[in-house]
C-alpha cells in the first residue's frame, strides 16, 4: 500500500486503468469480470475519465461494483477533455462552472455520491489552475469529492495548484521509454508531499514484451518505422535482464516504475481478467540495486526513438513544456 499525497488516500501500487473498456473492441461482460479480478486480486484504485466512452467507463464501473465493494476503491476521475458524438476530441474546458456540472453528471453515472480523487485531464490555457483548484476545493468542502489531482501539468503549474489546495497525486506518463517527468515532475512532487500515479508504464504495449507489430500507430511516433525497429531493439535487451530473473518484460518494466519511489502507484490497463494477475505479481517484485543497474544499460535515459506524440498533442502537454 502507498500513500498518495500527504493528506492523500492509500491505495495499492498497481492500479486498474479502465479506458481500455470503454473501446469498441471491449466486450462488456469480460471488462466487469476484469474490475472483479482486480477487486479481489487487492487492486484499490479505479482510473477512469468522463470522456473514456462518452460516459460508458464510469457508467461501466457502476455496473461491476459489488455490494460492499464501493468502500473498498478509490475512484479516480478525469474531466475537461470534450468529445463530439463521434467521440472526436473537441478541446478542452475546466471552468468552475463546468466541471461542477461535470461532477453531477459522473457522481450519477457512477451511482456514489463522491469522487475519491478528481482532476482535469490536461491544463486548460483559457483558465488559470487556481481557478480550476479554487472549484475542485469548494466541492471538497461540499463532501461530493475528497482529494484533488492533476495530470500531464508541468512543475510550476504543480505548485500554483498545491498553493490552492493540497494535490494528492499527479498523473503522467511514466516508464522506462517515457522518462520525462525526471527532468522536474518527480523531484517537485517529493519535495511537496504529492503522490505520482504513472500510466502508459508499458509504454503503449511495447514493453508488453510482446509487441508483434501491426501497423504503424498515427499518433505516436515510437510505433513508426526505423523508430519501431530500434525501440524493440531495446525490448530485446530489456528481455535479456528479464530472462536473468525469470520474469515477463512487462513486470519487469513495472516494478521499475514502482522502483522510482514510495509515492509512485503503476496504473496498468487491462481489459481482461487473465491480465490482472501478472500485473499484481509486478508489486511483488523486488529489484536489487544490480537489477535496477542493468535496467538503465539495457534502456538507458533518451536511448528511445521519436516523440511520445505527434506535435499536435504534445502542444497541448503542459509537462512537456
Amino acid at each position: 500500500m502507498r500513500r498518495l499525497g500527504t493528506e492523500g488516500p492509500r491505495v495499492a501500487s498497481i492500479g486498474l486503468g479502465c479506458n481500455q473498456m470503454s473501446t469498441d473492441t471491449a466486450d462488456e461482460t469480460t471488462s466487469v469480470a476484469t474490475i472483479h479480478a482486480a477487486i479481489d486480486a487487492g487492486i484499490t484504485l479505479l482510473d477512469t475519465a468522463d470522456f473514456y466512452g462518452n460516459g460508458h467507463n464510469e457508467w461501466l464501473i457502476r455496473r461491476a461494483l459489488r455490494t460492499g465493494d464501493r468502500d473498498r476503491v478509490v475512484i479516480s476521475d478525469k474531466f475537461g477533455a470534450l468529445r463530439d458524438p463521434a467521440g472526436a476530441f473537441v478541446g478542452l474546458d475546466t471552468r468552475p462552472v463546468y466541471l461542477k456540472s461535470a461532477l453531477a453528471y459522473s457522481l450519477q453515472r457512477l451511482g456514489t455520491d463522491h469522487v475519491d480523487i478528481y482532476r482535469p485531464a490536461r491544463l486548460d490555457p483559457a483558465v488559470p489552475i487556481e481557478d480550476t483548484v479554487g472549484a475542485i476545493a469548494e466541492m471538497v468542502e461540499a463532501g461530493r469529492v475528497r482529494h484533488i489531482g492533476l495530470s500531464e501539468v508541468g512543475a510550476q503549474t504543480i505548485r500554483r495548484a498545491h498553493a490552492v489546495h493540497p494535490i494528492a497525486d499527479v498523473q503522467i506518463e511514466y516508464s522506462l521509454f517515457s522518462r520525462g517527468p525526471e527532468r522536474s515532475i518527480l523531484a517537485t512532487c517529493r519535495e511537496l508531499g504529492i503522490g505520482v500515479t504513472a500510466y502508459g508504464v508499458l509504454a503503449h504495449g511495447l514493453l508488453t514484451g510482446a509487441y508483434a507489430g501491426g501497423g504503424e500507430v498515427g499518433h505516436l511516433p515510437r510505433f513508426h518505422g526505423a523508430n519501431l525497429a530500434a525501440n524493440l531493439a531495446l525490448v530485446e535487451r530489456l528481455r535479456a535482464v528479464a530472462d536473468a530473473r525469470g520474469v515477463p518484460v512487462a513486470q519487469l518494466a513495472t516494478a521499475w516504475v514502482l522502483a522510482q519511489g514510495d509515492a509512485v502507484v503503476a496504473l496498468v490497463g487491462a481489459s481482461r481478467p487473465g491480465r490482472i494477475a501478472d500485473a499484481v505479481a509486478a508489486a511483488g517484485l523486488a529489484l536489487t540495486g544490480a537489477d535496477l543497474a542493468a535496467i538503465e544499460e539495457a534502456v538507458p535515459p533518451g536511448a528511445v526513438a521519436g516523440e511520445r506524440y505527434a506535435a499536435p498533442q504534445l502542444a497541448m502537454l503542459d509537462s512537456e513544456r
